[in-house]
């Protein structure tokens, strides 16, 4: 017993010491396995594909997968299957199916595709959806179960049974119990209808459609009621949907609008290049992904407070070459200001390019998160809503916390007394105006990720920003915050019937109609100068 358990040890020792011995016995099943298919006839194609996926081997998938693709093909000379990469041109490259080793080129004329017909194909389709429901990943299982919804046949049915008796997840439970329901909808079943009465899953929807459409009475009425079931879930996600995206619409009035209800506030200025300040956060945005090509994460991130400094910067430059001059004239600093804008799109047309420019978005901000298959929210406007929040935030603090906050309130309401306390008011309005102008930037930061970034990105929020801090109240931050929400909202619940223009017209009578019954807006200014 000694001699055998030391040769046992010492096989073991050899294994480990050389993994490549138990590789290449894989390595022969494998070749084995790959060379059935090949020289199978078309009769005994099936039991080699059963063989491959009963095999086990992590590499099946991937070798069925490449043999439904026609990328398998066999060495004349030698007989070898190999795994073509590239099938252009008179020369193929290849590659190793077992190791995945790149074997150079080599001419079309010494290679044999391994043939598959369509029946086959379409056979593989559902197998290997079955071998990902065994994959550990339960997101590739649950994708599997999904992809397999509409598609299960008969051939199918016993192994999504078996499967669905072992498994623990139960997100992937239920897709595979959807897709069998869904198979036996088509076979007249009564009790698959009412598994499928709360999916909400565009297939499971089609199966009963064609029940209502069937020869069978019983069958059609039970799956009109559950049809009906149906749209009222599609309805209220409808709804949530277009509730998500006027709120994210309204949080983009409300970063650009906010910067403009601090200097509209505090000092009377009419600015209508604040949508060029906007514009300047946004080419930010993409100056410092061209600083940092492959990391647009990072170049977003830093692009934050450098989109602030620009824009602040510019501000103080046009607070103090134009604004100081014409304060307390509000129709002349919006003719200046109108002026600046024109200036400012025709530099970026001049310096950069008059072509619109795209802002790679980047990983962790792209895709949507799936609430159910009617519903998906994109994250790109759920980042952009939760960073207006956090501007919002950020300015409320710094106008309740700060000594700025304190002395801009001052200003505010009643300038003279303002001055009369001390308060340097010139310098108040230097400060206000960068801070204004560098949330506009911050704006222009986030509308990178929503749109692309050109000369005229400005133009088209300058009217909504002013109807938003008309609306919701000249100078105060909760006020534009409520207001911009809102008309977002209201915007977006009124495109889908009146279109976007005429959208755009009836929110601006209404705006109307209200600013003559509160000339003041929702949330008024409180103090001297706003009773004058």
């Amino acid at each position: 017993m000694s001699i055998i358990r030391s040769l046992t040890l010492l096989l073991f020792a050899i294994i480990m010491i050389n993994p490549a011995f138990a590789q290449d016995q894989n390595t022969d099943s494998g070749r084995a396995l790959l060379t059935n298919l090949a020289e199978a006839p078309a009769s005994e194609v099936e039991d080699a594909i059963k063989s491959i996926v009963r095999s086990g081997d992590e590499r099946a998938r991937g070798w069925l997968e490449a043999y439904g693709a026609n990328r398998l093909s066999r060495i004349k000379d030698t007989g070898q299957v190999v795994l073509v990469l590239n099938n252009r041109g008179r020369d193929w490259e290849i590659a190793d199916p077992l190791t995945g080793e790149n074997m150079g080129e080599m001419s079309r004329r010494e290679l044999d595709r391994v043939a598959i017909n369509n029946r086959i194909r379409g056979q593989l389709e559902g197998i290997l959806a079955i071998l990902d429901l065994n994959a550990a990943d339960p997101d590739v299982r649950e994708a599997s179960a999904r992809d397999l919804m509409g598609k299960v046949d008969a051939a199918l049915v016993e192994p999504l049974q078996a499967q669905l008796e072992t498994e623990e997840n139960a997100a992937v439970r239920d897709r595979i119990q959807a897709a069998l329901a869904i198979y036996r909808v088509g076979e007249g079943d009564l009790d698959a209808v009412d598994e499928l009465s709360g999916s909400l899953h565009p297939r499971a929807r089609a199966a009963l459609s064609e029940a209502v459409r069937g020869d069978n009475p019983a069958l059609a009425a039970k799956a009109r009621q559950a049809l009906a079931a149906i749209e009222q879930k599609l309805k209220l996600n409808s709804a949530a949907e277009t509730l998500y995206f006027g709120l994210s619409m309204g949080s983009v009035l409300v970063l650009a609008a906010i910067g403009l209800a601090i200097t509209f506030g505090v000092m009377g200025v009419i600015n209508m290049a604040h949508g060029e300040l906007i514009m300047l956060g946004a080419y930010t945005t993409w100056g410092m992904q061209q600083l940092l090509p492959g990391q647009p994460g990072l170049a977003l991130i830093l692009s934050i407070p450098a989109g602030f400094m620009v824009a602040a910067t510019a501000g103080i430059i046009i607070e103090r070459s134009v604004i100081q001059f014409l304060k307390g004239r509000p129709l002349e600093t919006l003719l200046a200001t109108f002026g600046i804008s024109l200036i400012l799109q025709q530099l970026v047309r001049t310096v950069i390019s008059p072509q619109n420019r795209t802002v790679v978005t980047p990983e962790w901000m792209s895709g949507s998160l799936v609430i159910n298959d009617a519903l998906s929210l994109t994250l790109n406007r759920m980042y952009v809503l939760a960073f207006a929040l956090i501007v919002f935030a950020g300015l409320m603090l710094i106008m309740r916390k700060t000594r700025l906050g304190l002395e801009v309130r001052a200003v505010t309401q009643n300038r003279n007394m303002a001055r009369s306390m001390g308060i340097r008011a010139t310098r108040v309005d230097i400060l206000t105006f960068a801070l204004g102008s560098g949330v506009a930037g911050l704006a222009g930061v986030a509308l990178s990720q929503l749109t692309n970034v050109g000369p005229n990105l400005g133009q088209n929020y300058i009217i909504d920003s002013f109807m938003v801090v008309v609306f919701g109240g000249v100078g105060n931050l909760w006020g534009t915050l409520i207001a911009g929400l809102s008309l977002g909202t209201i915007n977006q619940l009124l495109e889908p019937w009146a279109g976007a223009v005429l959208a755009k017209i009836i929110v601006l009578v209404f705006i109307i109609l209200f600013i003559q019954k509160r000339p003041k807006g929702l949330f008024p200014q409180k103090g001297r100068a706003a009773e004058g």
